[in-house]
């Protein structure tokens, strides 16, 4: 499970432990096992990653704080949504949520804390937390300041690969009406 600067991993003790030499440990086996595949890596061209564009309706009934944020940072609505379109985002993990992507970095021109007390936002929603940027697959009460929503499915857990996107992944935002929004 890759997270910003760590890796967890897990693995069955008890079907490792036919893998082990005497007195080895099985920590000492998946370490062991996990280094060499590391120095492996250093002679492996970097895997090419994804690029996916994510239409967005910026709109004010899909943007509740949109206004707000204008306000707070002295940025029009319009140089927000151009700052946040211009840039290709890295999605460094998923959590919190099945397919929550954090992504960054935003410019710090459009950095907003989160929330004090979380609300309940819609799937879809896409928000802005500090210099991340992330989309909520799914409803739930969340802390981030709501900048708009795509019509994006981020998760749905009948599919073979049940998230729509995966760290490594670079995501560009586009600019969509609600019109298009309704008939995506």
């Amino acid at each position: 499970m890759p997270c910003y600067c760590s890796l967890t991993i897990h693995y069955d003790i008890f079907s490792l432990r036919k893998y082990c030499i005497a007195g080895q440990t099985v920590f000492d086996h998946v370490r062991t096992s996990l280094l060499e595949r590391l120095r492996d890596l250093e002679h492996t061209a970097p895997a090419l990653s994804r690029v996916v564009k994510i239409p967005v309706c910026y709109e004010s009934h899909f943007a509740p704080d949109l206004a707000g944020l204008s306000g707070a940072i002295k940025i029009s609505v319009e140089e927000i949504i151009h700052i946040h379109t211009s840039v290709v985002y890295r999605v460094y993990m998923l959590g919190f949520l099945p397919g929550f992507a954090y992504m960054g970095e935003i410019d710090e021109k459009i950095a907003m804390p989160r929330k004090s007390e979380p609300v309940p936002v819609a799937a879809g929603s896409v928000g802005i937390a500090g210099r991340q940027t992330g989309i909520y697959p799914l409803s739930s009460p969340g802390g981030w300041q709501i900048i708009g929503k795509t019509p994006v499915i981020l998760f749905d857990a009948a599919c073979e690969n049940p998230c729509f996107l995966d760290p490594g992944d670079r995501v560009q935002f586009y600019s969509i009406t609600s019109h298009e929004f309704k008939n995506y």
